[in-house]
């Protein structure tokens, strides 16, 4: 697999540094060093990752991490590999469940809520040039557009446009840039940075070298980082495809029009149609199609009828 070290990007590697009992000292840190308003996590209990909705044909949510502080708040931790349409809706969409689950039985129930937190760590960024180019983290709330004042603190989500994150070693001042630096470079390493000496960074790379996984890890890895590569190559592909297409449009309409607009739809065409052959391949591995349906992007309902 050409590396020492897991790529935190694959399912395998997120859900192992960051979803699992063993490793929750992981997560508690990497959480520590976002929020910088929260009280520190000291603890944290997992929970199902698997939502579903209230009634039988309502959608269900699946996140990749799920878990509960201390102090009763709720955390969803996802890592998001490619962009997708309605990115945003999705955020919002999978934050009401955990608003919606602390809903108290019976009529006597005063709405109190504990706070939520959504983390989407991105390996892309935003499109538009929505934020500049050296501003990567940003930590969203409810806001009154008049005088900028927070009108709701318990709904808060954090984007991390890893792409965006460029520090060397030599730069790392904060924990923030620690975490992020082990992201973005993990794979890559081929020894622990003389930077990264706090002990819980002992736990992460003894969890992320390869060598010490045991055979089904490894196969399961193995599998898990065939689905990033195969993304990462559709996503490629259409942009190519796009760029392109608009060249042979910008002749008639102008090449920076005719770029960009060619470089969207191709990219929308060929996402769709690496998504739908990923989905087939996976299927044929025997993957559950809500797992499938999570690392696709692709509705149940469209899996199952491949």
């Amino acid at each position: 697999m050409g590396g020492k070290y897991i790529n935190p990007f694959t399912d395998f590697g997120f859900k192992r540094l960051f979803g699992t009992e063993m490793n929750k000292e992981l997560l508690i840190s990497f959480l520590n060093s976002l929020l910088h308003n929260q009280e520190e996590i000291t603890d944290i209990r997992y929970r199902n990752t698997e939502q579903l909705g209230s009634g039988m044909l309502d959608r269900k949510a699946v996140f990749d991490v799920y878990c509960q502080n201390t102090a009763g708040e709720y955390f969803i931790v996802e890592m998001q590999k490619a962009e997708q349409n309605y990115f945003k809706n999705r955020s919002v969409f999978y934050a009401t469940f955990p608003i919606r689950d602390q809903a108290q039985p019976g009529s006597k129930w005063n709405f109190k809520l504990k706070s939520v937190y959504t983390v989407g760590i991105l390996d892309f960024v935003f499109p538009d040039d929505e934020y500049a180019p050296d501003c990567m983290h940003h930590e969203v709330k409810m806001m009154d557009v008049e005088d900028k004042h927070v009108f709701y603190d318990k709904l808060t989500f954090v984007y991390l446009e890893m792409p965006k994150f460029n520090k060397t070693e030599d730069q790392l001042e904060t924990m923030m840039d620690k975490w992020l630096y082990v992201l973005r470079n993990l794979s890559k390493l081929m020894e622990r940075p003389a930077a990264l000496q706090e002990r819980v960074f002992n736990r992460l790379f003894e969890q992320a070298e390869i060598a010490r996984f045991s055979k089904d890890e490894l196969f399961d890895y193995e599998e898990s980082l065939k689905v990033y590569r195969d993304l990462f190559n559709v996503v490629n592909s259409a942009e190519q495809k796009g760029i392109k297409k608009g060249f042979v449009k910008g002749k008639a309409e102008g090449l920076e029009e005719g770029i960009a607009k060619g470089k969207a739809e191709g990219l929308e065409e060929g996402i769709l149609k690496g998504k739908l052959e990923m989905a087939v391949r996976m299927k044929k591995e025997g993957l559950d199609s809500s797992l499938i349906s999570k690392i696709t992007g692709l509705s149940i309902e469209e899996i199952n009828i491949l």
